[in-house]
């Protein structure tokens, strides 16, 4: 915004911009001052400090949480102890601190419809063990909340909006969602996908698939291919299944540890996707459920 822009809009001349600007550059230029007098001391290292004084991490981690009708009370309970357990991890713990910052920023939250989303833990910088099992007790200590239909869409643009709040000082910026359904409200997913992977961040998925074979109006069997072909996106983005109520513990682990390293699983051969123009997944199946569901 120039300055006589910036007059005009506040309806003032130009002088009280130009003393506002000033103010701001003033801040920034003692935030960077008493950065570099941190690094000088030895507080910190100098890798780990930015401009704005902010520590830099490896990773700054959205965990976004289906909290849906459609996942009964013990499903949401094995969801949430599969995060619980996956940060307590010794392994998770040891990757978290073996990057070149030696720390990652992480915050969790719970989506449903359009309108449901809210932040169970807030962004919590983690570095250490202690902080690491602080944030797991954290998160086991809060209830779990229920909400009606399935907007993956508005989860997604959610969790983007909680990463545009922190200072950009991730290595990587990674949105985590979990789900056991399509997107049926909120929107075109894709178009939300998309519009996340232009602003560089990554998102990867885990789909819920414990039935195997749809058991209400709103289920889909193919559910992984509709998450590799209509959420995921981004360099390194993928999707890991869960298809045994067992799973939660194991996959919630392989996956944070795969993101904490910025690393892919290996690909077998039903991970394939088709070529581009040749799939057959239809990425707006789950508002044509809901729509046959109204209509009925």
């Amino acid at each position: 915004m120039t300055r006589g822009a910036c007059a005009e809009g506040l309806g003032l001349v130009e002088r009280p911009c130009q003393t506002s600007l000033m103010m701001r550059l003033v801040r920034s230029v003692v935030a960077a001052v008493a950065a570099a007098v941190c690094v000088v001391c030895g507080l910190v290292p100098a890798q780990a400090v930015t401009l704005a004084g902010e520590p830099g991490v490896d990773l700054e981690l959205v965990l976004a949480v289906d909290i849906s009708w459609s996942m009964d009370p013990e499903e949401q309970q094995l969801q949430r102890e599969g995060y619980v357990a996956a940060f307590r991890d010794p392994e998770v713990q040891k990757a978290i601190m073996s990057g070149a910052h030696r720390r990652i920023a992480v915050t969790y939250m719970e989506w449903a419809g359009p309108h449901a989303q809210r932040v169970v833990v807030p962004w919590t910088i983690i570095g250490s063990k202690r902080e690491a099992d602080a944030f797991a007790d954290q998160l086991a200590a809060a209830p779990i909340s229920r909400d009606r239909m399935t907007s993956i869409t508005s989860a997604l643009k959610f969790a983007g909006d909680l990463l545009e709040q922190r200072p950009n000082t991730g290595t990587r910026r990674v949105i985590d969602v979990s789900g056991d359904g399509p997107n049926n409200a909120g929107g075109l997913v894709t178009t939300m996908r998309d519009r996340l992977v232009e602003s560089d961040i990554v998102i990867n998925g885990l789909p819920i698939m414990i039935r195997p074979t749809p058991s209400s109006m709103f289920d889909i069997a193919h559910l992984l291919e509709y998450y590799e072909e209509c959420v995921i996106g981004g360099p390194g983005s993928f999707a890991i299944p869960i298809y045994e109520r067992s799973e939660f513990l194991t996959a919630t682990r392989r996956k944070i540890l795969l993101e904490i390293a910025g690393l892919e699983p290996k690909v077998t051969r039903t991970q394939l996707k088709p070529p581009k123009g040749n799939s057959q997944i239809d990425c707006t199946i789950g508002e044509r459920m809901w729509q046959r569901y109204m209509d009925r």
